[in-house]
This record gives structure tokens, sequence and C-alpha cells, in this order.
């Protein structure tokens, strides 16, 4: 047996120049700019979404605390710590958020108000002779 025939049976060469045919190049990336009004529309979004995650943990928590005091199996109790620790890990997020923010809203203040650069182009030489004629 041939390979083209072993290949015709199988069905191979069909379903191979098919899928080449239907492959279309990926589209390039979207650049999007990013303005202050996103910034603070992301950081409101954010922040309402981790006080939604912990609003809705510290319910959770209360729920396994009481199934665990009416069951007191230890699996209970796992699920309990393991729970709080990550209503613990978003309440620190949100307060890595609120430090970030801090930070980017203070970096424009924080520069310097007026920058002067002096550059000479030339040799050293060039830069002896400039100064001896100014003194």
């Amino acid at each position: 047996m041939k390979d083209f025939e072993i290949d015709q049976v199988l069905g191979i060469t069909d379903v191979v120049e098919e899928t080449v045919k239907d492959v279309t190049p990926p589209k390039p990336p979207v650049v999007v700019e990013t303005t202050n009004d996103d910034v603070d529309s992301d950081y409101k979004y954010q922040r309402e979404n981790f006080y939604n995650l912990i609003e809705r943990g510290q319910d959770a928590i209360d729920g396994i605390l009481e199934l665990a005091r009416e069951s007191e199996h230890p699996r209970t109790y796992e699920v309990a710590g393991n729970l709080i620790k990550q209503v613990a890990d978003v309440t620190e997020k949100l307060g890595d958020l609120q430090e970030k923010m801090k930070k980017l809203k203070e970096v424009p203040n924080t520069g310097p108000k007026n920058v002067t650069n002096a550059l000479f182009v030339g040799s050293t030489a060039e830069l002896q002779k400039m100064l001896k004629n100014k003194d």
C-alpha cells in the first residue's frame, strides 16, 4: 500500500487542505490610550469589587463557622481557616490598591517645576577657550 492510499483511506489529505484554507491571520493588537478618567473609573470598579468580595467572604465565614460549631468536624474548621485567609488577602489587596492610587496621584505634584538644561556641544579645548573669554 502506498502513502497516498493510506491518506485517502484515513481522509487526511482533505482535512489538511480544508484547515489550511480556513486559517486567517491574527488581527493586530489594538492600542488603547489610558486617560485619567479611565484610571479613576477602573480604580472605583476594582475597589467596589474588593468590597463586595470582602462582604461575601464575611458572610461565608459566618456560615462556615456556624457549621463548624454544629458538626465539630476538623475539615469544616480547616475550610473556615482557609476562607479567613482568603478574605484577609483580599483586604490586603484593597490596602495595596489604596497605596498605589495614592502614589499615582502624588507623582505629578512632586516633580520639579522648572527645568533648565545647559548643553555644550564641542571639544574640551573649545570649552576651555569659551570659559577663558568669560573671565
